[in-house]
């Protein structure tokens, strides 16, 4: 029996009586039916009993018999002792003590929202053994296919007054705004977002709004300076493993774009793990705290992330869409099986949208796994990449395609073996884990693993004898073949691509 070690951030919000998360609830769902053993560390039991909601320390005590306590606990090894050495507080002692017993061997995994606890399972190496509630169910889902509990449809545009206010699913925001269902009310004929499971149960919910110049910001500390914003009203997504946040913060930049805003902003509440992450996920995209936000139910956080057209070379994400010109560019073949499944907003008009209804990780994710066999792997964060879609259904010279344009987050070569590789590629390729393991052993010239974020399709698909003609390739491209920066030029020209998005 796998046994698994739950922070006490984990274990305190599934026994919280006033504040539901369906991923916590999915979480535990996915532990029973696996057989997993639910482990809790003695820390964890003092920390609980010192929690300020007695309540959830009365439930945590009367339900204690479904979790194993640790009887024993691993002795620091020299490795152990060298992170203690960083400890500050109680609390990072802790965290130490959790990722000793993954360390040791003790447990097989840890689950934790604490970006602390995952770098302290990096620095031991240990980083696949250590999950967030997302992470772990992107696992489990991916290894156990046939149990998955819903299929997740695509995002969709809706009216409010077409979407369930009394669902379950919004008491977080009536909780944090009075008035919400007010206001939600008033908004009855405007647009959001939303993307249902196949039973119809909102899963994500996203709503915008674009603010001019001479929009007031008085509760706003400090305040605004006069600029186009566009503002991320209403946000909420529950995490199952889809990469459904990513796929939102996609639409949020698509406006973005679309409205040539200069700013982006979103206000928000710091008080639950769920609040936390998106707080992380913002981060992780070039939001920054700007300060604070004055409301009926209290203050919140502030996060801007600008707009105005930059490229980061070594962390695309945070200027993310934009590209540099200023960077190397490289060409990639994609066979047609696997296109469309990765990239599926480079879609061919001879492809039906319909077989790409359902969602999945690697369509929702903005960034994105490419396993190759190139002979050229010398890519680097910041380089461009574009997507040549093989030829199908008639000559190469016809069928064959450029459709995408990219960017290179990292790539990876040193994998260690056949479960690391498995787990670089999870969620984020085409492959399932049984695809991935045939790569791995197709051939003793291993694959390598390119991760990328999706930025743009070519409005205008060029195909391989126009891209011969006009010098842009001499040849259908193998692996990651290099282009100048004219024959890039040219390509963008050709493709009536979105020229915006590259910057000087």
């Amino acid at each position: 029996m796998l046994r698994v070690l739950l922070d006490t951030n984990v274990l305190i919000h599934r026994e919280a009586a006033t504040v539901v998360r369906r991923d916590i609830g999915t979480l535990f769902r996915w532990l029973d039916r696996l057989g997993y053993r639910k482990c809790v560390h003695p820390d964890s039991l003092t920390e609980i009993e010192g929690h300020k909601d007695r309540s959830v320390v009365e439930s945590f005590r009367t339900k204690l018999n479904s979790y194993h306590q640790l009887q024993t606990l691993a002795p620091d090894t020299p490795e152990i002792a060298a992170v203690r050495t960083l400890d500050q507080n109680t609390n990072d002692r802790i965290d130490t003590s959790l990722v000793s017993e993954v360390f040791s061997g003790r447990v097989d995994f840890l689950i934790t929202e604490d970006r602390g606890i995952h770098a302290k399972a990096t620095r031991l190496d240990i980083p696949t053994r250590v999950f967030t509630i997302d992470g772990f169910l992107e696992k489990v889902t991916a290894e156990n296919p046939d149990l998955a509990d819903y299929k997740v449809l695509a995002v969709r545009k809706e009216y409010f007054g077409n979407v369930q206010l009394k669902a379950q699913f919004f008491d977080s925001f009536r909780r944090d705004y009075p008035g919400f269902d007010e206001w939600f009310q008033r908004k009855a004929d405007e647009i959001a977002y939303v993307c249902r499971s196949d039973d119809g149960t909102l899963l994500a919910f996203l709503y915008l709004k674009t603010e001019l110049k001479d929009e007031s910001y008085s509760d706003i500390v400090p305040a605004f300076d006069p600029r186009k914003r566009l503002k991320i009203g209403t946000l909420k997504v529950v995490a199952n493993g889809h990469k459904l946040g990513e796929r939102f913060l996609k639409v949020v930049f698509d406006n973005a774009l679309q409205f040539q805003v200069d700013e982006i902003y979103v206000t928000i509440f710091r008080k639950t793990p769920d609040q936390e992450r998106l707080v992380r996920l913002f981060e992780d995209w070039g939001f920054e705290y700007h300060g604070k936000k004055s409301s009926a139910g209290g203050e919140e956080a502030v996060y801007v992330r600008a707009f105005t057209p930059r490229a980061d070379l070594d962390n695309p994400t945070l200027t993310y869409p934009y590209v540099s010109r200023a960077a190397r560019k490289f060409i990639v073949p994609i066979y047609p099986k696997y296109h469309t499944e990765l990239l599926p907003d480079s879609i061919l008009r001879t492809e039906s949208p319909l077989d790409f209804v359902e969602n999945r990780p690697n369509r929702n994710a903005i960034s994105k796994v490419y396993v190759c066999r190139s002979i050229n792997r010398d890519l680097q964060s910041g380089d461009i990449v574009v997507f040549y879609r093989t030829g199908s259904g008639g000559p190469a010279y016809y069928t064959s395609v450029t459709t995408t344009i990219g960017v290179v987050q990292s790539v990876v070569t040193d994998i260690k073996d056949e479960q690391h590789f498995i787990s670089l590629c999870r969620k984020r390729s085409v492959f399932t884990d049984k695809q991935l393991s045939e790569h791995w052993h197709y051939s003793a010239n291993r694959p390598f693993v390119t991760n990328f974020l999706y930025v743009a399709p070519f409005p205008k698909r060029v195909n391989l004898k126009q891209l011969m003609e006009m010098g842009i390739i001499q040849k259908a491209p193998r692996g990651f073949e290099p282009l100048d920066n004219e024959a890039f030029d040219r390509l963008l020209g050709a493709s009536h691509a979105e020229m915006r998005l590259v910057v000087d």
